[in-house]
């Protein structure tokens, strides 16, 4: 599996997922750049993701949803802050409702994603950054991190398909 590393700093308030792959920066970076393969990835297995608008701009949008087994639809969204394509990304990340709209009282977290040259391929750094502790309590108690963990762990199996 490529994920190395889930550290959750309680103290510095984030929860940080490293991961190596055998593929250069550009090729992880589609990964995220493409909406029909971030849904691939994006999402433990059993809950598979669906994207719906994907703005990859700062101040763009993506809003999308994971199917649950039994086909409930949890919603998400996020907003792009910083992009800087094929090396980072920063981006609030939140609760929607079905419209797409943030749900107001749910929390949103920052998330900043890196790519940096590793043992010949590319490290992927995911650090969601909270603004309590309790904000964090929460939503690692939700599975956050575990589903993180699972979500990252697909990718290489997509990167060991031929790209088109």
């Amino acid at each position: 599996m490529s994920v190395i590393s889930v550290d959750k700093d309680f103290d510095a308030l984030t929860l940080t997922v490293i991961a190596d792959f055998a593929a250069p920066a550009e090729r992880v970076w589609r990964l995220w750049a493409d909406p029909r393969q971030l849904e691939r990835w994006w999402g433990p297995p059993s809950h598979p993701a669906t994207v719906i608008d994907h703005d990859l701009t700062p101040g763009g949008e993506v809003t999308y949803y994971m199917t649950s087994p039994e086909g409930e639809k949890f919603r998400g969204w996020w907003r792009f802050t910083e992009v800087d394509p094929v090396t980072s990304l920063e981006f609030l990340d939140g609760f929607a409702d079905a419209d797409g709209k943030p749900v107001e009282g749910m929390p949103v977290n920052t998330v900043r994603m890196r790519l940096s040259a590793h043992d010949g391929g590319t490290r992927m750094e995911l650090r969601s950054v909270f603004d309590s502790r309790e904000q964090m309590d929460q939503l690692i108690g939700m599975g956050m991190a575990e589903g993180l963990e699972q979500s990252v762990g697909q990718i290489d199996a997509l990167l060991a398909q031929p790209t088109g």
